[in-house]
């Protein structure tokens, strides 16, 4: 029998429907970030940086990009013969096929991978923040405190702590009771959705669960544990720890890469990020293009200025385009002659000549305004943008448009281009 102290489970199946358009094609985890990496890159470094082997990586939307992203583990040196990643997607069973329901129940349902490790610790972990931590000391901290369940917090301002699920904990950081997104807080410990079980507590939990619909940690995982006198910790997190889960925060994320001096270092040599790369030839900047303060990808060619930007691999930016504050994914095309500002372009997709992205005064969305908002424009994976189009902020562009598809050549702020068929 293989035995494992501590496993890892990622959940890695959310649909990120705050990310729009982004999303409509891929699972939130794969979404392009910081140029060269993937969402999930951060989550899986964290775990063979903190000497965890074995994650399981349970997936549900759009898989397809997750799971050859990953591959066999490679780049996280998570190919082993015993443990390793492995990708968990839902399976059908005879008597009923069922999708995952709530986090908990995606777990559940992988029961018998996990038993065959024998841990006695299992991690869960989420796979859409971006955040360096180092799972080993949390383990400590469980076992120096006789832990069954360790929740990772992480302290907010008091004024934000109705948007999380709190932890109320006393000195020697018991959590005496915990509240979700709570009207008056009681506490400023956010919970980040990291957890540490005891493999025992945890399936004891599992099995008096096991008929609740929507099987979720923090609505019944949880409570059941505290209600049953299991001992629950809080581990306070004080690193970088970013939710990019709107367009908003994931802009200011990469954004935050390119500071003068980084809050979120990616360079660090103590604590590499992996990811899967292709092999890419080396950038190449012509005579006339000028950049500051941006990140550039391996296999870029850029013939016009980058300012304040992130920019992937394989991309191509025209003579005379200008780009601010702007985050373009992977193998896009830009033509010549362009401005953007404070637009996040999707891989794949084509811009022609003389087109400007992000004019205008802003207005709020018409379709979506809770997820297309603070003046970004948004155009989603391989669209295709024709010559001389103007596009105001607070919009987004999905498909391949043409010219008719906007009156007198400018889709205004605040409207929503998204073609049929490219939902």
């Amino acid at each position: 029998m293989v035995k494992k102290e501590m496993i890892a489970m990622l959940l890695a199946g959310g649909q990120g429907s705050r990310l729009g358009v982004l999303t409509s094609k891929v699972a939130k985890p794969a979404v392009a970030f910081g140029g060269k990496y993937r969402i999930i890159d951060f989550p899986l470094s964290n775990c063979i940086n903190s000497g965890v082997d074995t994650v399981g990586v349970l997936t549900q939307y759009q898989p397809l990009r997750l799971n050859s992203h990953i591959g066999i583990g490679i780049p996280w040196d998570l190919d082993r013969n015993i443990g390793g990643v492995s990708v968990l997607p839902p399976y059908e069973k005879s008597e009923n096929s069922e999708w995952y329901t709530g986090t908990a129940n995606a777990i559940y349902q992988n029961l018998e991978y996990m038993e065959s490790f024998n841990p006695e610790y299992i991690l869960i972990l989420s796979g859409d923040h971006i955040y360096k931590m180092d799972y080993e000391v949390m383990l400590d901290f469980h076992k120096a405190n006789n832990a069954d369940v360790t929740i990772a917090v992480m302290p907010v301002p008091m004024e934000e702590a109705s948007r999380f699920g709190i932890m109320i904990a006393d000195e020697n950081k018991r959590i005496t009771d915990f509240e979700e997104k709570p009207a008056h807080p009681r506490s400023n410990l956010a919970s980040m959705g990291i957890y540490i079980f005891n493999w025992k507590t945890l399936k004891e939990a599992f099995l008096a669960l096991k008929d609740q619909p929507n099987l979720d940690f923090g609505k019944h995982v949880i409570p059941y544990c505290h209600e049953n006198d299991k001992p629950l910790y809080a581990y306070e997190f004080n690193g970088y720890w970013k939710d990019v889960g709107t367009l908003s925060s994931y802009w200011e994320a990469n954004m935050e890469l390119i500071d003068i001096v980084p809050e979120f270092n990616l360079y660090e040599e103590y604590w590499k990020i992996y990811t899967k790369s292709e092999i890419q030839p080396p950038q190449f900047f012509s005579k006339e293009s000028k950049i500051e303060r941006s990140i550039i990808g391996e296999g870029s060619e850029i013939y016009g200025e980058v300012y304040n930007s992130v920019i992937g691999c394989g991309v191509t930016i025209g003579a005379g385009t200008v780009v601010k504050d702007s985050i373009i994914m992977n193998q896009t095309t830009i033509g010549d002659n362009c401005e953007l500002n404070k637009a996040i372009i999707a891989e794949e997709t084509k811009i022609g000549n003389n087109v400007k992205l992000g004019v205008g005064e802003e207005a709020e969305n018409d379709t979506a305004p809770h997820i297309y908002n603070h003046g970004l424009v948004t155009v989603g994976e391989k669209s295709f943008i024709p010559d001389g189009i103007c596009v105001g902020k607070n919009s987004v562009v999905f498909g391949e448009t043409t010219a008719a598809d906007y009156e007198d050549g400018i889709l205004a702020s605040g409207k929503t281009l998204i073609k049929a068929g490219d939902e």
